[in-house]
């Protein structure tokens, strides 16, 4: 694999270790900006801690009108803008209203990222390897959860307001990435795609992986460029269908309240409030861990091949945390069944979502098939977020909750069965010949 093609790819999605640095970030300071501000727990909730949450949604929703429009380049770009603006506005705010603004503003950054970062890399991927490029942005997800829970506690004694530091101190890596951004090309199918430039492709694609733009992929870019530009039609009604039920499942696993909300699922399970916040951190390294392995696989053995696998652990370690519960097991056996499940996520879905996505859609509909996958995945995301703590408090036993997750995993696994296609090793315009038929 050439230097730069790696270096490309890494750069771009650092854009992912942004989104999870962000998106953890706010943990830290959320009892001191209670605290300092007085707010009431719904406005708290509303405002303060959720805020980034409903950018991440319309980012999501609207990333591929400047995906199409400036590039995906350059949205990456404005990407980077958006995450140092939102940073050091937060850091500095002096008022609930105006925090709520600048954090808005990062989950916008978030909520783009998922599209055009996946997009970008996706089109200029070599086939063989395209699963790992992408998945490199997973994996800067994971890290960035890491990086922000051990900075924010490096920081959390650090000065009068610790956490104006914790906000503050994503403006260093948002700087770095906006900086190396500039660097990055313009993806060559966008560039002949939507500007017609065929040499300006054809140079980006040597120069990144030291091949010629294939004269079949030319072809089929100009054919597309004749077509209308709409998503919604009939001939796309089944990659649409694959995007929308891989977001819906990765969500109904219930990966994001898990990760939310650990340390009160620890606690239901009777384990001390230390025992609950060790657990945790070895939630992250869990994921961290198996998110690379399933980056090392992803192009050996498959997408479907991963899917099976995080699909059976999920059934298997979901049924066990609800028998711990319904059972009153006591100990370490709901953490232990627990980070099977992030195992289970992690080389699964975790690995395999951005990368399934960005595949297939064809080149001239990829972002807004990428913003609808997306968007259905954050959507799910806030609303499965806020019912969480309802339904682990309304329920005769929490066992039930993950119950329901088994079961839509059991629906995951038939999915993945009957209808996944195996994308591993073929172009994007293969693919799409494959998929729209």
């Amino acid at each position: 694999m050439k230097t730069k093609l790696l270096f490309t790819s890494f750069v771009v999605a650092l854009a992912g270790f942004l989104f999870g640095f962000d998106t953890v970030v706010i943990s830290g300071a959320d009892q001191q900006l209670q605290t300092l501000w007085g707010t009431s727990d719904l406005f708290h909730g509303t405002f303060i801690m959720s805020m980034a949450l409903w950018g991440t949604v319309i980012g999501a929703i609207f990333a591929s009108i400047p995906c199409d429009k400036i590039g995906r380049k350059n949205t990456l770009l404005w990407i980077g803008v958006l995450y140092f603006v939102s940073a050091l506005g937060s850091g500095l705010a002096d008022d609930p209203y105006l925090f709520s603004f600048f954090r808005f503003l990062g989950g916008l950054g978030v909520g783009a990222s998922t599209v055009a970062a996946p997009t970008y890399v996706s089109e200029i991927a070599p086939a063989k390897s395209r699963g790992r490029l992408v998945a490199l942005y997973q994996f800067n997800i994971v890290f960035g959860i890491l990086v922000a829970f051990v900075s924010n506690y490096l920081l959390k004694d650090f000065g009068s307001e610790p956490w104006r530091w914790m906000i503050g101190i994503e403006a260093l890596p948002a700087l770095i990435y906006t900086v190396a951004m500039v660097g990055v090309p313009k993806s060559p199918r966008w560039l002949l795609e939507k500007r017609n430039d065929l040499e300006g492709a054809k140079r980006i694609q040597l120069e990144l992986t030291g091949t010629e733009l294939d004269e079949s992929v030319i072809a089929q870019l100009k054919e597309e460029q004749t077509e209308k530009s709409t998503l919604f039609v009939k001939k796309y009604k089944f990659p649409l269908m694959l995007a929308f039920l891989i977001a819906f499942f990765n969500q109904l696993s219930g990966i994001n309240a898990f990760l939310y909300y650990a340390p009160r699922i620890f606690s239901s399970a009777g384990l001390g409030e230390n025992t609950a916040l060790l657990s945790s951190i070895g939630i992250g390294v869990t994921n961290l861990v198996f998110t690379l392995l399933g980056l090392y696989l992803i192009d050996k053995v498959g997408r479907k091949v991963l899917m099976y696998i995080g699909s059976v652990g999920y059934i298997i370690s979901l049924t066990m945390v609800g028998l711990a519960f319904i059972l009153e097991w006591e100990g370490l056996m709901v953490p232990i069944f627990l980070f099977l499940f992030i195992a289970s996520h992690a080389i699964g879905q975790g690995a395999v979502i951005w990368v399934f996505i960005s595949e297939i859609f064809p080149t001239n509909l990829r972002a807004q098939g990428q913003s609808f996958g997306s968007s259905t995945h954050w959507v799910l995301a806030a609303l499965i977020t806020l019912l969480m703590p309802i339904a682990m408090g309304g329920l005769s036993n929490p066992g039930l909750v993950f119950f329901f997750f088994s079961g839509m995993m059991v629906l995951q696994l038939l999915f993945v069965i009957f209808m996944m296609p195996e994308t591993k090793g073929k172009t994007l315009e293969e693919l799409q010949k494959m998929i729209t038929k």
